[in-house]
């Protein structure tokens, strides 16, 4: 069995509308207490120590980037992301994704991270990074290739570090070159 998912309207140019809940929406404000709930559930206190939170301290978020999934009123999923630099280069930084237990399987991350990567493209983004399961982001034109020369800050295994191009040459530096240097806040 699969779900389907609707995008709420104001967010309805990003993919076409399927035929049922739940719905993606963008972030608001007021869904903080809501998501840090559903990222405790899903990642624990051991999220703290990732590397990925250390770009979180600092990088601003951009809720106009982020997602939310409701189901009959309840947040049932989130996909978070954020503006960082490599170098000059201005980038999106993807995560958290987390989504309740009893979604999983159904295609909801990667329908919120579909929608937050056309949400950074339409907003004229190069490129989005992350640290996340290969298998799963590689379905999603995530690729560890571009990233030799990216340090985060903190230990990360490289082959986790991942980009996806938003633009033919989204992969590079805005110089052309390799994307290198440390991940910062912009």
């Amino acid at each position: 069995m699969t779900a389907a998912f609707v995008l709420a309207p104001e967010d309805s140019a990003l993919s076409p509308p399927p035929a049922a809940a739940p719905v993606l929406r963008r972030e608001r404000a007021a869904d903080a207490a809501d998501i840090e709930t559903l990222l405790d559930h899903a990642f624990g206190p051991g999220r703290f120590a990732k590397a990925s939170e250390r770009v979180r301290e600092f990088a601003p978020l951009r809720l106009d980037l982020s997602f939310c999934a409701e189901e009959a009123g309840r947040l049932v999923g989130c996909v978070r992301q954020s503006e960082i630099r490599i170098g000059e280069t201005p980038l999106i930084f993807l995560g958290p994704l987390a989504v309740a237990a009893p979604m999983r399987r159904f295609g909801l991350g990667a329908r919120l991270v579909e929608a937050a990567c056309a949400a950074a493209a339409q907003a004229g983004h190069r490129a989005v990074l992350l640290v996340g399961d290969p298998p799963f982001f590689g379905k999603l034109g995530f690729s560890a290739a571009p990233t030799a020369g990216i340090v985060m800050p903190g230990p990360v295994d490289r082959a986790r570090l991942l980009l996806k191009p938003l633009t033919p040459d989204g992969d590079r530096a805005r110089d052309g070159g390799p994307l290198q240097g440390a991940v910062a806040g912009t």
